[in-house]
């Protein structure tokens, strides 16, 4: 059997105003998903950032046309920068992630 090695990349960043063991992170956290060719894109999970600010579903591959991809599609520093961005702004159920933090302060004095 030939010699092969393995070869290690990553393919998620993830962005997040809330702390790794706050019970709440994982609704707040941003994903930054390697999505091929060098493209990369940010995604909650369902949704993919547009370089508008706005959300919208991430068709199949046969469906994406090139103005999709031009607008969801980014370089590695562009998508972590545009997750940064957003995340502050990120609200789940009518909070912000410093609103969550604001009451775990609270509940903890």
């Amino acid at each position: 059997m030939p010699d092969i090695e393995p070869t290690v990349r990553a393919t998620r960043y993830e962005v997040s105003c809330l702390p790794e063991g706050n019970v709440n992170a994982r609704h707040f956290t941003l994903r930054v998903e390697h999505r091929g060719d060098g493209r990369w894109c940010v995604t909650d999970g369902h949704n993919c950032l547009g370089a508008d600010g706005t959300w919208g579903y991430e068709p199949l591959p046969s469906n994406r046309d090139d103005d999709w991809m031009k607008t969801h599609r980014f370089d590695l520093d562009t998508a972590i920068q545009l997750a940064k961005d957003f995340a502050p702004k990120l609200t789940i159920n009518g909070l912000t992630a410093a609103d969550v933090l604001a009451r775990t302060r609270e509940a903890a004095s």
